[in-house]
This record gives C-alpha cells, sequence and structure tokens, in this order.
C-alpha cells in the first residue's frame, strides 16, 4: 500500500492544519498593482459607464483571486509543483494587471487571454491533483466546465466591436458568479454537492483578511502619494486627517470581533462550504471593492477639498463606504446567519446624504462620511478591543 505522501501528493497532508504558505503571500503581490490600476481606471471618468467597466474588470481581477484562494485550500504550498503552479498563475494575473488600462479598447485580448490562462489552467491542475478522489475531481470538473463556457463569452466580448464589448463582458461576469450559486450544475450530470468540499474555513478567512489589507493598502498609497504634490493647506491638512481616519475606521469595522472578519473559534459544521461562499466569495467581492472606491474617494477629497463635490465625486464619496456596508451585511447574513441591523441604518444615513452631498464641498463630504462610520463603531460598541467584546451578547446590531 503506498503511503499517504505518495497518494495525496500536490494536496496539503491530511489533517494538517492549512496555514497560509510563503508562496500565497508571494502570489497577492501581483494584486497590489492589480487594485492600483483599477482605482486609476475609475478615475480617469465619473461617469456611469466608466464605473460599470471598472466592476466588470474588478469582477474578473477578484474571482482569479477568488478561485486560487479556494484551490489553495487543498493544495500543498511547499510543495515544489504548487510553487510554480502559482508563479505561472501570478504571472497571468500581472498581464491582466498590466491590460487594464486599455482592457476595453486594443488590449482587450490580452486581457481575457490572461484570464483564461489563469482560470483554466488551475482548474486542469486540480482536475489532475484531485485524479484519485472522485468527488473532488467531479466537482472540478464541472467548474473547469462553466469556466470554459463563460470563456467562450470573454472571448466573443474581446473580438466584437468596442461599444458592445461591455455588455457581453457583462454577460460573463454572470455566468462565472452564478456558477457555484448553481452548483456548477452540467446537464446530465446535476450539481455538485457543496457539502462534499471539504474547507478548512480558517485558512479563507485568514486569505481574506489579507487581500482586504492589500486592498486599504491603495488608500493609503494614494493619500501619500496624493499628499506629496500638495501645499499643506489647511483644507489639505483636514483632508489628510479624514482621508487617514476613514481608512482606519474602515479597517477597524472589518476586524470587529462582532460583525467583521476577526478570528473566532468556529465549531465546524456541515454547511460551511455553504456559507464560506457566500462570506469569502461573494461578500468580500463587495467589501474588497468598497475598499477600492474609497481610496478613488480619498484622492478626490484630498485633490479638491474646498471645490463643491458634484454628482460624480459625491457618489464615489458615499459609494465606497456604502459598498463596503452592502458587503459587510452579505457576510454576517452567510457566515453567521444575522442581520447587521447597525450596517443598514449606517447605509440609509449615507442614502440620505446622497441628494445634498452634491451641493456641499468635498471635503464637507468626507467628513459626513467619517461621521457616520464612527457613529456606527461607537454605538455598536466596535470601536472597544477584541479582548471587551468577547464578553458581550452575540446579538447583531
Amino acid at each position: 500500500m503506498s503511503d499517504d505522501s505518495t497518494t495525496r501528493g500536490v494536496l496539503r497532508p491530511r489533517g494538517a492544519h492549512p496555514g497560509v504558505g510563503a508562496i500565497e503571500l508571494f502570489f497577492d503581490l501581483v494584486y497590489v498593482f492589480a487594485i492600483i490600476q483599477l482605482s486609476h481606471f475609475l478615475l480617469e471618468e465619473l461617469t456611469w459607464e466608466q464605473a460599470l467597466r471598472t466592476g466588470v474588470l474588478f469582477a474578473a481581477v477578484w474571482w482569479g483571486w477568488n478561485y486560487t484562494a479556494w484551490a489553495m485550500n487543498w493544495l500543498d504550498p511547499e510543495h515544489v509543483v504548487v510553487r510554480c503552479l502559482l508563479a505561472v498563475l501570478m504571472l497571468a494575473a500581472l498581464v491582466m494587471a498590466v491590460a487594464i488600462p486599455e482592457a476595453f479598447t486594443e488590449h482587450a485580448g490580452l486581457f481575457v487571454g490572461a484570464y483564461l490562462f489563469l482560470q483554466l489552467v488551475r482548474s486542469l491542475f486540480m482536475v489532475y491533483a484531485f485524479r484519485r478522489d472522485p468527488v473532488m475531481r467531479r466537482n472540478y470538473t464541472q467548474l473547469l466546465a462553466w469556466s470554459v463556457i463563460a470563456g467562450a463569452v470573454w472571448v466573443l466580448g474581446a473580438v466584437l466591436p468596442d461599444d458592445v464589448r461591455l455588455i457581453v463582458w457583462l454577460v460573463a461576469v454572470l455566468i462565472d458568479y452564478a456558477a457555484p450559486r448553481l452548483g456548477f450544475w452540467l446537464p446530465g450530470v446535476g450539481a455538485s454537492d457543496m457539502s462534499t468540499w471539504p474547507l478548512a474555513e480558517g485558512h479563507l478567512a485568514e486569505r481574506n483578511r489579507l487581500v482586504f489589507i492589500i486592498a486599504l493598502g491603495e488608500s493609503i498609497l494614494i493619500l501619500g502619494t496624493t499628499l506629496g504634490g500638495l501645499d499643506w493647506t489647511p483644507a489639505v491638512t483636514a483632508a489628510t486627517v479624514v482621508g487617514f481616519s476613514t481608512i482606519l475606521l474602515l479597517w477597524w469595522l472589518y476586524f470587529s470581533y462582532r460583525l467583521g472578519n476577526a478570528e473566532h473559534e468556529e465549531a465546524p459544521t456541515v454547511e460551511a462550504t455553504r456559507q464560506a461562499r457566500g462570506a469569502y466569495a461573494y461578500a468580500h467581492a463587495l467589501m474588497v471593492g468598497g475598499a477600492i472606491v474609497v481610496a478613488v474617494g480619498i484622492e478626490l477629497v484630498l485633490a479638491h477639498p474646498g471645490d463643491r463635490a458634484g454628482w460624480a465625486t459625491a457618489a464615489v464619496i458615499l459609494g465606497g463606504p456604502a459598498i463596503y456596508l452592502i458587503g459587510n451585511i452579505i457576510f454576517n447574513m452567510s457566515r453567521y446567519g444575522r442581520t447587521a441591523r447597525s450596517r443598514m441604518v449606517a447605509l440609509a444615513a449615507l442614502a440620505v446624504l446622497l441628494p445634498i452631498a452634491p451641493r456641499l464641498p468635498a471635503l464637507v463630504v468626507g467628513i459626513l462620511v467619517l461621521a457616520v462610520l464612527a457613529v456606527l463603531g461607537a454605538a455598536t460598541g466596535e470601536l472597544r478591543s477584541h479582548d471587551d467584546e468577547v464578553g458581550i451578547g452575540d446579538t447583531a446590531r
């Protein structure tokens, strides 16, 4: 009989705690650049169409990262073949990031080619890795089939004229994101039962914490680089304090013990994989995306603190925290089965500000957003330390 190391091959040893490997941290480096590219892409043109384009590109960038994070829940990060795989996938992600500024024009084929290479090569490798596990091999074969279907639509969008590309790529995104929700259902085969996906939730939680920190890092980079080219006027100084405080509060709320993605001791359940799908694949897409929009909002406030915000700037400044809060609501519903009512109240407050924000100076809008986040954290006790929160009841507020 072959030993466990032989039968497992590139997979993690059975029973091993799936810690985050050094190669996974290295892989994330390319997403620092990707997030910078996305924020600058949005800044180029503050229109609804540009926002939609940015959302489509972010959806592809996120899905490439998300599927890789899930794959590494089972792959051994110390195995040389796995390390080589991630290095190749990292290169593909880098090409995607490079193509972002012209993804809807002359670099459409480059963006799609890199994205499909990332998705298909990883899924093919996982089918091979699970060759001795018929259940997981079947699951990843179905995932691969859905990636091929979505890939055909991505390619179609790349070869069609520029004016219809956005619509076609929106369909491709919907196919990609619907696949897990439908259990990768295929005619004649059926759906994949999520309970058959053995999952160590702690690994995914940690991976998502790290990528959220990367997204916040873009805000710090924008704050620092923009500030470096400005005079330290009272308005710029105030905008700097507001921007940094907003980043700090977003970090604090994200790592809240009660309603954030802090470390918890959770008992495993048969629904763990389904819960993780909603909490990490979908909810974190919104939370990370919201953090990127917050970075753009900070740059707009810092560059023009005394100017009237206007509709576009106001939508960005208010929209970043709103997108994050929607993601956090989905996270808590998926992971803990509870409704974060405090987040809904904060969303309502931001909605109330929307009609008046365009007539206010950008700095004032930033201050109002900061106040909403601060009141949210203070009212729910989330600005306390985790040690203080452990003894508080678990009812969502």
